[in-house]
């Protein structure tokens, strides 16, 4: 309690509280109390709960804290970004408005990944509605990097009102896709080619409005920022090795 007046005096709005040093203890019992600590304080601050999914978080954190890592620690490396995204596959269901499932913080620009991984690995987290910091060094990043970090359709999917985690709607070998419903009625469907080999990814626009019967959508690109047209059906890109393709889809 001491600690969290302590934060609270000296006007912190963001606290993480670590799992470091807990033998013994468990996430579920011992979180509420830095709940209960805050409250106390009377300023509104964001707890970040941090104990690497291990007592499953996403079935109890809703009430006790407002993000939760649902993984151990991210690694700049692609590999480390698809084990992370898959593992939220399942999550959707938990995360929302004021309650977020945490993948943990973006690798971008941090020189492990190329640009197009880390606009894959960006869309990722935009569609799974994931807190965004910024992992490098903001101060000396490149132009590339920037680009990504601020890229304001792919933002807006992320920060949508809606707070709706993204369903992963396909997977195969090597591709895969997922979708979310925004508060403006349309859905984000994100295209992703996993494999290291230009491929031909499909997304369905039964598999996306998860319904039967043929469908006509409006597609925009978010990262050319650019209107694609209508499609009938199914939208479908070839993709570069680790590239995405997100997409914003007006049904009609």
């Amino acid at each position: 309690a001491r600690d969290a007046q302590r934060f609270a005096d000296w006007g912190v709005d963001f606290m993480k509280v670590d799992w470091c040093h807990t033998a013994g203890l468990r996430g579920r019992t011992t979180y509420p109390k830095w709940t209960e600590a805050i409250r106390a304080t009377r300023r509104p601050m964001v707890l970040s709960i941090c104990e690497w999914s291990r007592d499953k978080p996403w079935e109890w954190a809703g009430s006790v804290g407002h993000m939760w890592r649902t993984t151990s620690d991210i690694a700049d490396t692609w590999a480390s970004v698809m084990d992370i995204a898959a593992r939220q596959a399942d999550l959707h269901e938990y995360a929302g408005p004021d309650h977020w499932n945490d993948p943990d913080m973006l690798e971008v620009g941090n020189g492990g990944m190329s640009d197009e991984e880390y606009r894959t690995h960006f869309s990722l987290w935009a569609m799974l509605a994931a807190p965004l910091v910024a992992g490098n060094d903001v101060r000396a990043m490149s132009e590339g990097a920037r680009a990504i970090l601020t890229a304001p359709e792919v933002l807006a999917v992320d920060q949508d009102p809606r707070g709706s985690q993204a369903r992963r709607v396909r997977r195969d070998d090597v591709s895969e896709v997922w979708a979310r419903p925004l508060a403006d009625g349309t859905h984000a469907v994100l295209l992703v080619n996993r494999g290291d080999a230009r491929a031909n990814v499909v997304a369905r626009w039964d598999e996306v409005l998860d319904a039967k019967g043929s469908r006509r959508g409006n597609v925009r690109d978010l990262w050319e920022r650019a209107d694609v047209g209508e499609r009938d059906g199914y939208y479908d890109r070839t993709l570069a090795p680790h590239a995405c393709a997100l997409v914003k889809v007006a049904f009609t």
